[in-house]
C-alpha cells in the first residue's frame, strides 16, 4: 500500500500579522520622515478676506502674512536687530509681545503654525524644555506665522490642548522674514544668549535628536560669559 504523498502548501506572503507589522513601520517612517512644513503646506484660503499668502497672492489659509523671500539667502543672523527686538508682536493673552522685554536673560524663540504637523510635535518638548530650565531664568517665546485676527481661536485652543505654559503670539511678516533669513520653513526656533548672541538655530523637528540639540544650545547660552557683540 503506497504511503499518501504530503502536499506542500506555502504560506502566503501577505499573513495578516506581516501587513499589520508593515504598516506600522510605514506610519512610523512617515512620522519621523516629517521635519518641517513649508508654504505649500498651505491652503490659499482666506474666509476672513484679510492676508495674502505666503507667495504674495491675495489669500492663505487663516489669512496667512506673505513669507515670501528674496531668492539670495542672507548671512546668518549673529544678534537679533532692532527691527526684530523692538517690534510689538500681538499675544495671546495679555500685552504685546516685545523681545528687547527678554534682555539679559537666555531665550528661546519659536516660529510655528497650527497647521503644521512637525509644529505639533516639537510642541510637547518645548514645553517639557521651558519646565526644565525656567528655574534658571530661561524664557521662551512662540510665534504663530498665521494671521492674528484669523487664527486666534485655533492658537487658543491648540495652547490649551498642548497645555502650553509659555508665552504665546504671532510674528508679523517682517519678523518672520527676517527670522527666517531666506528659509521658508517652520518650526524653526532660535536660542539666544543673555547679550542678545544667537547660540544656535533650528530649522524642522527631528523627535530623535532635536530636543537634545535644543537642550545643549541652551545650556551653552546658560554658560555663556562672552561681551555683547
Amino acid at each position: 500500500m503506497r504511503a499518501k504523498k504530503k502536499i506542500k502548501t506555502e504560506k502566503p506572503l501577505w499573513t495578516p500579522l506581516r501587513v499589520a507589522f508593515t504598516i506600522v513601520v510605514l506610519s512610523l517612517l512617515a512620522a519621523f520622515g516629517i521635519s518641517s512644513c513649508t508654504s505649500n503646506d498651505e491652503k490659499r484660503e482666506n474666509p476672513s478676506g484679510t492676508g495674502v499668502a505666503r507667495d504674495g497672492s491675495p489669500g492663505g489659509k487663516n489669512g496667512a502674512p506673505s513669507l515670501k523671500t528674496a531668492p539670495n539667502t542672507p548671512a546668518p543672523i549673529l544678534t537679533l536687530p532692532a527691527s526684530i527686538t523692538e517690534a510689538e508682536l500681538r499675544a495671546l493673552p495679555g500685552a504685546p509681545i516685545k523681545l528687547s522685554s527678554y534682555a539679559g536673560k537666555v531665550l528661546l524663540v519659536n516660529l510655528w503654525a497650527t497647521w503644521c504637523g512637525p509644529c505639533r510635535l516639537e510642541t510637547p518638548e518645548l514645553v517639557k524644555l521651558h519646565k526644565e530650565f525656567r528655574r534658571q531664568g530661561v524664557e521662551l517665546v512662540g510665534l504663530s506665522t498665521e494671521n492674528p485676527d484669523a487664527s486666534a481661536d485655533n492658537v487658543r485652543e491648540f495652547v490649551h490642548d498642548y497645555n502650553v505654559d509659555y508665552r504665546v503670539g504671532w510674528a508679523t511678516p517682517e519678523v518672520a522674514i527676517a527670522l527666517m533669513q531666506g528659509r521658508d520653513a517652520i518650526p524653526q526656533s532660535f536660542v539666544i544668549s543673555r547679550n542678545g548672541r544667537v547660540v544656535k538655530r533650528f530649522i524642522g523637528f527631528n523627535p530623535m535628536s532635536t530636543p537634545a540639540q535644543i537642550r545643549e544650545a541652551i545650556q551653552e547660552a546658560l554658560d555663556y560669559k562672552g561681551a555683547a557683540d
